[in-house]
């Protein structure tokens, strides 16, 4: 499997990419090819084509949830990446409406459009894109540390309703070696995701973890994070968008991360 970082909120010195507080990864596996994510604005587009990797022939587009950081360049892919032979798999609760102090906060193009576009697939169960990638529907929430609050509302049965994410969800690569976890914002929390992703794929090891892991700061819950990876021997970290410094801190002292930005690419086996 190779992953390229098209959008990120980080860029590197001695480079040309557009960076935003987005993400979206290219991920080719199993001759497929995957998109994960758009990011807020056309520049998973731009940098796909500085990266001499047109997003012209996708197989697979995966929305790991419904924000608009995750969500907001699919109108551009629309222009380059309109097919009814891709598969566009996301959970039932990313294409609804929502906000976030009184403002749009979501996905902005209608469910009407994407079911014109692509072959739609909302599912809460677990998906299975290819021989090894699977895409994991809801994710159950059981560790309390990473309990979070509501964040902006969705609309239910024609009323606003506090959002407690329930679609966000995450990508899990299976492999006779190990698991490898691809997460857009870990809004489910980023241990109940990887342990999901084990019970699912019947595979308990885990090899690498990439993507934002919403911790915002060096507090309790970035601290029984990073001693759930040592505990697991989760050893190959890089958490990326959502994940603050202060956090990538905390996570740095107990098991050491790797740094990622547009660009980055990941070659796993």
């Amino acid at each position: 499997m190779r992953l390229t970082v098209l959008t990120d909120n980080c860029t590197r010195v001695g480079t040309t990419f557009w960076g935003e507080p987005g993400l979206s990864y290219l991920i080719e596996v199993d001759g497929k090819k995957v998109l994960f994510d758009t990011g807020f604005s056309e520049l998973c587009v731009r940098n796909a084509d500085a990266l001499g990797n047109s997003l012209s022939d996708l197989d697979i587009i995966i929305l790991s949830h419904g924000h608009g950081d995750h969500t907001g360049g699919l109108e551009y892919v629309l222009e380059v990446a309109a097919s009814n032979e891709i598969r566009l798999v996301t959970h039932p609760l990313t294409v609804v409406e929502k906000q976030k102090d009184g403002r749009q906060f979501g996905l902005t193009v209608a469910l009407e459009k994407l079911q014109q576009s692509y072959t739609l697939k909302l599912s809460r169960e677990p998906v299975w894109l290819s021989e090894h990638l699977i895409f994991l529907g809801e994710i159950p929430r059981r560790h309390s540390f990473e309990l979070q609050d509501p964040l902006g509302e969705r609309l239910e049965k024609g009323v606003f309703v506090p959002d407690d994410l329930l679609d966000d969800s995450a990508l899990a690569l299976r492999t006779d070696e190990g698991l490898t976890i691809i997460t857009g914002c870990s809004h489910a929390g980023i241990c109940n995701i990887i342990d999901y992703a084990r019970e699912v794929c019947q595979q308990t090891r885990v090899l690498t973890v990439i993507g934002g892991f919403h911790l915002c700061k060096a507090d309790e819950q970035a601290r029984k994070t990073a001693e759930f990876f040592r505990y697991n021997q989760i050893t190959n970290l890089y958490p990326c968008h959502c994940t603050s410094f202060e956090a990538k801190a905390v996570i740095h002292t107990i098991v050491p991360i790797h740094d990622v930005a547009v660009g980055t690419i990941i070659d796993l086996n």
